[in-house]
């Protein structure tokens, strides 16, 4: 079976209920995602069905809408209609939260920035 993600991860030993938190709240997404500058949304914590729109790096307003949503564990978007990244946070076996970003194979590339998120996230948490 050919997978239809690739996914980027890394463990970090903050609580997963602290790094859902971050990852879910709209007015932290500028401070972590590199590909957002800001945020315009009703909602400051994402759920199933939230809608706003992001303004992307390249300075351009683009709408979003959270298509998947299990809290505390995964959600996923469609930004200006089209699939965009799946967050995954689960607590692994020795006590660590492991964060997950799962990336559209077509969007590959995007893996770059996930990584730069990652950083970004820990640096937050620190």
């Amino acid at each position: 079976m050919f997978p239809r993600n690739i996914k980027v991860s890394r463990s970090f030993s903050s609580p997963c209920s602290d790094i859902w938190q971050l990852i879910t709240d709209t007015h932290t997404w500028p401070q972590w995602g590199p590909s957002v500058i800001a945020v315009e949304c009703t909602d400051r914590f994402i759920s199933q069905g939230t809608e706003g729109r992001v303004r992307t790096a390249a300075g351009i307003w683009l709408p979003f809408l959270i298509t998947e949503y299990d809290e505390g564990h995964f959600w996923s978007w469609k930004v200006a209609g089209i699939p965009a990244t799946g967050h995954r946070v689960e607590t692994q076996e020795d006590g660590l939260c492991q964060v997950t970003f799962e990336v559209p194979l077509l969007a590959a590339p995007y893996t770059f920035i996930c990584n730069i998120a990652l950083d970004r996230i820990a640096r937050i948490l620190e």
